[in-house]
């Protein structure tokens, strides 16, 4: 068994959360549940401290087994699909991380 995990951490500035949420949300979180993620947080109203992106963002982080299986959600033909979804609802910059499990 692995000592990391891996994280996908999402900052999204959302221009319509209505559609965003009854398009790209809706189509994504099952397939984050199905290529191995969970979600941790998943919050509105960032207040950005430092730096220039993410004041008043969407913040999503996800919890996946490791990097692999966050990369197969990501390049997988389902997620090609759903990410359209987003275009034009929301400026999004995505992290991918691992870290030591705590």
């Amino acid at each position: 068994m692995s000592d990391t995990r891996c994280y996908m951490l999402i900052t999204a500035k959302i221009h319509d959360r209505d559609a965003f949420i009854a398009g790209y949300a809706k189509a994504t979180a099952p397939l984050v549940e199905r290529f191995g993620g969970r979600y941790v947080l998943r919050a509105p109203g960032a207040d950005l401290i430092e730096g220039d992106f993410g004041d008043g963002a969407s913040i999503a982080i996800s919890e996946w087994p490791d990097k692999a299986a966050a990369l197969r959600f990501w390049n997988s033909p389902e997620y090609s699909k759903a990410k359209p979804l987003r275009a034009g609802l929301a400026d999004v910059q995505v992290l991918l991380v691992e870290a030591p499990k705590l």
